[in-house]
């Protein structure tokens, strides 16, 4: 049986409308795939991966203009100097957990040469989060058939949320998190285009945590729910994918990468010391061929019309978050630790009672 989404509970973020799905694949063409590990024997298992693919035919042969901002740099992300260097995105791209980074990106480079023949140069892009407290991380469970797994039922539409994927063993506002996703069409003088975000929520303190301006972090108390760690200051991060259809170029990209930190602290993040807030913006809206070899033309998109792009980011992000939370399921893993779900009625109440009379 499939959990809710936030709008399901009847709470809305923001004022903007949302693609089909309300999801990162409501971008024509980024299709989003997970593997799901799960297991109590040999070794305990809530682990995973979250692949993303940004357009519908090969990014490597056909790029796409991406931007990347760190918020606190306590995590991984391959890739992204050449991202920084050049604007360019040439690979899908892969979520998994801290000490699996090493095999999803080779995983994906024998996949990339084998079965697309993209033998000059790879260069994956794979972020982690850290799922070492409900996961037994150092049993490395991610194999390579993991990751060609989350590749193959890689496609567009809804999208899971919650224990899934790379999110399968986070931990987020001290509940369990996981994957989230959401996203807005955007009316915009240019034209109406679509943003979209996807999460992988693994950050958070509960006193801080808010869910549309509401402090739900205070109406749910560690002494109410107990928090998923049982210990202070564990290693938290979040990794975002921003998408939009826009035309937009290197430089606009990132400056949409940076409006992530507005989505992230409306819902009461900070970005600790221990934190890997990592975020990557990628544009379908211009073509960059692989093997270009003279000047070729692209689009840009006003910059004063980018006002409309950063609001859409900020709520898309926002949303993804309380998705991630909302799909979530409580979770025992290792050591016997538990992260419990957000429970939805007291998720309810809360929103209600700070209602507008």
């Amino acid at each position: 049986m499939s959990r809710p989404r936030l709008r399901d509970l009847g709470i809305t973020i923001g004022v903007m409308p949302t693609g089909t799905y309300n999801a990162i694949t409501d971008v024509p063409g980024v299709r989003v795939g997970h593997t799901t590990i799960i297991a109590d024997e040999p070794r305990i298992a809530r682990t995973g991966v979250t692949v993303i693919f940004p357009r519908e035919e090969g990014v490597w042969d056909n790029h796409a203009f991406a931007g990347f901002h760190v918020l606190n740099g306590n995590g991984d992300f391959t890739g992204t100097h050449w991202i920084e260097e050049s604007g360019l995105l040439t690979s899908p791209i892969a979520i998994t957990n801290t000490h699996q980074v090493g095999i999803v990106r080779d995983t994906l480079v024998q996949y990339l040469t084998e079965q697309h023949g993209v033998h000059d140069w790879v260069m994956p892009l794979v972020a982690e989060t850290y799922d070492g407290w409900l996961n037994d991380i150092n049993a490395f469970h991610v194999k390579p058939e993991h990751v060609l797994a989350a590749v193959a039922n890689a496609s567009s539409g809804p999208v899971t949320e919650g224990c899934v994927g790379g999110g399968t063993g986070m931990i987020c506002y001290d509940f369990k998190g996981g994957i989230g996703t959401s996203s807005r069409l955007v009316d915009t003088p240019s034209g109406r285009f679509t943003v979209g975000a996807l999460v992988q929520a693994n950050h958070g303190n509960r006193e801080l945590f808010r869910v549309n301006g509401v402090p739900v972090g205070l109406e749910i108390p560690t002494t109410d729910i107990p928090s998923g760690w049982d210990e202070p200051l564990q290693p938290n991060s979040i990794i975002v994918i921003v998408a939009t259809d826009a035309p937009l170029l290197p430089g606009q990209c990132k400056r949409m990468a940076q409006r992530v930190t507005i989505g992230l602290a409306r819902t009461g993040c900070v970005g600790h010391n221990g934190s890997g807030d990592l975020f990557l913006a990628f544009s379908t809206g211009n073509n960059v061929p692989n093997l270009l070899d003279a000047p070729h033309d692209v689009k840009m998109f006003p910059n004063p019309h980018m006002n409309y792009l950063f609001d859409g980011v900020a709520e898309a992000v926002e949303e993804a978050v309380i998705n991630a939370l909302v799909g979530a399921e409580t979770t025992v893993g290792f050591k016997g630790r538990t992260a419990h779900a957000l429970p939805h009625d007291r998720l309810q109440a809360a929103m209600a009672r700070y209602a507008p009379r």
